[in-house]
């Protein structure tokens, strides 16, 4: 019997697993790292010691499952996206931008100097924002020009981690590269007015490609590293929310995927690349090519709940670690004495700003409600519902398109929590599916894999054969009622602050305070 192995590079940590033509994982291995935060809004890591880390993780699920490595046949990436990788002439990393980074404030403006948002929109179907990696590179290129004359490729973390494991080039996949802000979505290729109007070389791109192409053999170096055997098919995988959508089976109309992992996202299929007359809505290239998908992240999502367990709930982590206990299960346990809406107490979790479908910069994370009645347990309560009330704000935006979602596939972390993905079913007031493999980016690349060796003849009969869903969850009309009111507040909250320039004048603040 042969296997596939799928490696998700996410923004925290890394996973391997490895699958057989069903579906099952039958070993997988993690391994966690971290970013740097050199000044407020600026987010770096060292993709490096993340490909090490990735290799690492490899190594821990061969040896895990006891499966002989000659019998894997087969690897592709899941990697977190709109990483913005500096190389030198060497193949050196000098600096990765993660894609949580908002520095590029000045270089949006300057960019609508040029093209209007309209016309930026239009081309791209990307809201003009500091995501994206166009606004990287000019930020480089202005403020850090030595190490702008050294750079020869400006890539991403898919084609740095398959080139480092042994493909002939750096190739990225089209999924991914629609973000880089430099990419005709609607004709799928690179938009020729935007790289000569802000005079990007060409030659600094990997090279675009469609999802599930081989494109390479492990190398010997890699291997030994992975515990693999040299020689084994590389395949292009896609960005992590887009593996995602894969993983979950979001093929056809009517379903979306929400994933609630370091950062959040939903996903939907379109068959025609929609453009929001707001400019709110983020319309990329779906893996299957040829279709399109509507998305809306969240720039911080579990990773805000992660700050909550190592911020406010110390002691509850603390106290896990020494009894050898899991700390969700002790937040989970908290959260579930809290009634819905915390008592009054709605958080906004906007602790590295707010992407979709309010696209603002300088929004911050925010407390309203708070008072001596409130304990830990309710504050806990209030970051999980204000994460997924952002997912809501997020399903909401997606009416626009006029396709109707009657169910959600949830993964990432918050799938794991049973009170979580209860409380989605009751905030979005949908059917919400979890999934048998809930590391749904591990099973989209799995696929990838397949396809690049013939397993699969395409991405639709390898979703067939290899996704599965698990349990359903149904919203209580009760509960979800109560988070109508809820969100209202929620939304409320963050218009008036914006409206008044608040979180304008804290990022002001923020970013002059060295």
């Amino acid at each position: 019997m042969k296997y596939l192995v799928g490696i998700d590079i996410g923004t925290t940590g890394a996973k391997c697993g490895i699958f057989n033509f069903q579906g099952d994982l039958l070993a997988q291995g993690y391994r966690e790292y971290t970013c740097d935060y050199p000044q407020p809004n600026w987010v770096e890591q060292d993709a490096e010691m993340v490909v090490e880390k990735a290799m690492e993780a490899t190594k821990d699920a061969v040896i895990s499952s006891k499966i002989d490595p000659n019998d894997m046949c087969s690897i592709a990436l899941s990697t977190q996206r709109t990483c913005s990788i500096f190389l030198d002439s060497n193949h050196k990393p000098m600096k990765m931008i993660s894609w949580q980074d908002n520095r590029t404030s000045a270089e949006v403006k300057d960019i609508a100097e040029k093209i209007s948002e309209e016309e930026f929109y239009s081309i791209t179907g990307l809201p003009l924002n500091t995501t994206w990696i166009i606004t990287k590179i000019m930020w480089m290129r202005k403020n850090c020009k030595e190490l702008w004359k050294k750079t020869k490729k400006v890539v991403q973390l898919q084609d740095y981690t398959l080139k480092q494991f042994g493909a002939d080039d750096y190739y990225v996949d089209i999924p991914d590269n629609v973000l880089s802000g430099l990419w005709d979505t609607n004709n799928f290729h690179w938009s020729d007015k935007i790289i000569d109007l802000f005079d990007i070389d060409r030659n600094i791109l990997s090279i675009p490609t469609k999802c599930g192409t081989k494109v390479g053999k492990l190398s010997k170096e890699a291997a030994l590293k992975m515990g693999l055997k040299e020689g084994i098919p590389l395949c292009v995988g896609a960005g992590d929310q887009n593996s995602a959508a894969i993983g979950a089976g979001i093929i056809n109309e009517g379903i979306a995927s929400v994933s609630i992992g370091t950062g959040g996202m939903a996903i939907i299929l379109l068959d025609k690349p929609y453009r929001d007359t707001a400019m709110k809505a983020c319309v990329g290239s779906h893996a299957i090519y040829g279709k399109w998908q509507f998305e809306g992240y969240q720039i911080g999502a579990a990773g805000v709940f992660r700050w909550f367990r190592d911020e406010i709930a110390a002691l509850e982590k603390d106290f896990a670690l020494k009894n050898g206990e899991d700390v969700y299960k002790k937040l989970n346990e908290m959260i579930a004495e809290v009634p819905p809406g915390s008592e009054g107490l709605v958080f906004l979790p906007f602790l590295a700003s707010a992407a979709a479908p309010r696209w603002n910069s300088d929004a911050r994370g925010t407390f309203v409600g708070l008072t001596f009645a409130h304990e830990r347990k309710h504050l806990a309560r209030a970051f999980m519902e204000g994460i997924t009330l952002e997912q809501k704000d997020i399903l909401n935006s997606m009416k626009v398109t006029g396709n109707k979602v009657d169910t959600v596939r949830i993964m990432g972390g918050s799938s794991k929590s049973e009170i979580w993905c209860q409380m989605q079913a009751d905030i979005y007031n949908k059917e919400v599916e979890t999934l048998k493999v809930s590391d749904a980016a591990l099973v989209g690349a799995a696929i990838f894999a397949g396809i690049g060796i013939g397993i699969f003849k395409d991405i639709k009969t390898g979703v067939n054969s290899m996704v599965k869903t698990s349990k359903k969850y149904y919203p209580r009309q009760n509960y979800s009622a109560i988070y109508d009111q809820v969100y209202n507040i929620y939304c409320n909250i963050y218009e008036s602050l914006n409206e008044r320039g608040v979180y304008s004048q804290i990022a002001e603040f923020q970013a002059n305070k060295k």
